[in-house]
């Protein structure tokens, strides 16, 4: 199931957060506001896509010191910084720390829609990507390490008798291990089990994961 995407709005001024709220509400995002850095940490959930809207200058922590506590935590929410009081060293700053823009107040409603539906879009691609690996790489974790490696060899076009020949087992054991990976991964044929295989391939750079003893 997808999880629909959420804009933060992250400012301690009362009348910029109810105002931005209104535009959220106009465009139909979902949103929510906080006061302050501290009060967004406290409800950040780093597994739902969306986008967080911050303020730069804030008491005790300040916009790009939020920036970086999420650097910190691996967070790959995208930013949108929203200031008043912006410069040149600044926003360079925190583009290359990797916010998606650096916009100042007051922006036209219209800008800042098309920029989060534009940000939105991509979280909601990505989100939807990593659902589809994390589901993929399961199945591959119920394979115990053999059958991770009968598999590869399966996958590459050897025939039951070169796999036996290669690895040191009998050709009975190596139709065994076929008929466990084809069952715990869900397949029925051989073209499936190379497409599983290659997909999670290509969509990690790492070496599968780790598998079941």
């Amino acid at each position: 199931m997808s999880i629909h995407p959420c804009v933060y709005i992250v400012d301690d001024d009362y009348a910029v957060r109810d105002s931005l709220g209104h535009v959220m509400e106009t465009a139909g995002f979902s949103y929510q506001t906080f006061e302050s850095a501290e009060h967004f940490l406290q409800t950040f959930c780093p597994e739902k896509p969306g986008c967080l809207v911050l303020d730069l200058n804030m008491p005790d922590m300040t916009g790009d010191e939020l920036q970086a506590e999420l650097i910190r935590r691996n967070s790959t929410l995208p930013i949108i910084f929203l200031t008043g009081y912006g410069d040149i060293p600044t926003s360079v700053r925190v583009i290359k720390a990797g916010a998606v823009d650096f916009l100042t107040k007051p922006v036209a409603s219209k800008l800042l829609i098309e920029k989060i539906h534009e940000v939105l879009l991509q979280e909601s691609q990505r989100h939807a990507q990593a659902m589809v690996e994390e589901t993929l790489f399961k199945r591959l974790n119920k394979l115990t390490s053999r059958e991770l490696e009968v598999m590869s060899l399966v996958v590459s076009g050897l025939s039951n008798k070169e796999i036996a020949y290669q690895l040191g087992i009998s050709h009975r054991t190596v139709e065994v291990h076929r008929s466990r990976m084809m069952r715990k991964t869900g397949t029925s044929s051989l073209l499936e089990l190379a497409r599983l295989y290659e997909a999670c391939k290509l969509s990690r750079s790492s070496d599968l994961p780790p598998a079941t003893k």
